[in-house]
């Protein structure tokens, strides 16, 4: 079967992962985790590794594919390590156009502005590449509750 991520453990990263598992100091998930890469990196395939830690499959190929594309660190790092769709938040200018934009006419066809409209509208706008309807919300949410408090 042909595998498109191989672990393939240098010294280093043997000997980190055998003291993670053998200190049993960390959390459950990170020592499941450091056994699924060493019985990946000994030719172990992904179905047997599953069975054998009791792990589910796409885990087990997810923490695969997350040390061969990123390293060990994050391998066994935790889900906050997952990348995120919208991490850009808007900078002081960004916002108060957004603010600006809220406060104005809402477009033909519509009694008011949405939080989805908006986001839309500053994109089209090219004030940013992308934005998220919460981060919509959290910027006018903060802005308002600083007029109102």
């Amino acid at each position: 079967m042909n595998k498109k991520y191989l672990v393939d453990l240098n010294e280093d990263e043997r000997r980190e992962l055998e003291r993670i598992v053998r200190a049993g100091k960390h959390n459950a998930r990170k020592i499941g985790w450091a056994h699924a890469l060493l019985k990946a990196a000994e030719g172990w395939q992904d179905e047997k590794i599953a069975e054998a830690l009791r792990l589910s499959l796409p885990t087990v190929q997810r923490i695969r594919q997350r040390f061969v594309e990123e390293g060990l660190a994050v391998a066994l790092g935790s889900r906050s390590h997952q990348p995120r769709p919208y991490l850009q938040r808007l900078d002081g200018k960004q916002e108060a156009r957004l603010v600006a934009l809220a406060c104005s006419q809402p477009p033909e066809g519509h009694r008011r502005w949405t939080l989805r409209l908006l986001a839309d509208k500053i994109v089209e706008l090219q004030v940013v590449e992308q934005v998220s309807y919460q981060t919509v919300r959290r910027v006018l949410k903060k802005h308002f509750e600083t007029v109102a408090g």
